[in-house]
């Protein structure tokens, strides 16, 4: 069971500057072909400070600046019952490469469906850049699977 407890709790700020390279990496990785997201003389060209990141790079963000607390094992997520559900992301400004930035993830709701048979916990990640303005939004929802099948 989800450990409800933890709902409403926000992790501790994490920080990451935004290289080049993982722009230039994800924008190849998704196929993406505009040169301001490869060129840093096209993006400023086109009225960015420096090579912009494809819009669902923030997701991306989560991973390279995961998380300490709370642990997976204190919200009583399991690996092999989890789902990875829905993910929403809205922007507000873009991301450059050079930005610093700060990720802060709330737990918004814990709650299940079918008799318990699948829970559901929402973390809200806001990103901020180093203006303490929000940059992007995303929400992403676990789904775990409780009884039948494999679990």
């Amino acid at each position: 069971m989800i450990n409800r407890d933890y709902l409403g709790c926000k992790s501790e700020v994490r920080e990451i500057t935004v290289e080049q390279g993982q722009l230039k990496l994800f924008a190849k990785a998704i196929g993406e072909t505009n040169p301001i997201y490869f060129d840093e003389a096209a993006a400023k060209r086109a009225g960015h400070k420096d090579i912009v990141a494809p819009p669902t790079f923030g997701s991306c963000l989560k991973l390279l600046a995961p998380q300490e607390k709370p642990t997976y094992e204190e919200l009583g997520l399991d690996f092999k019952k989890l789902l990875h559900g829905e993910e929403k992301i809205e922007y507000f400004l873009p991301i450059h490469a050079g930005d610093k930035l700060t990720l802060v993830t709330e737990i918004s709701d814990i709650y299940d469906k079918k008799g318990g048979a699948l829970e559901f916990i929402v973390r809200v990640t806001d990103i901020r850049n180093e203006k303490e303005q929000l940059v992007q939004k995303i929400t992403g929802i676990g789904v775990m699977r409780h009884g039948g099948g494999n679990g």
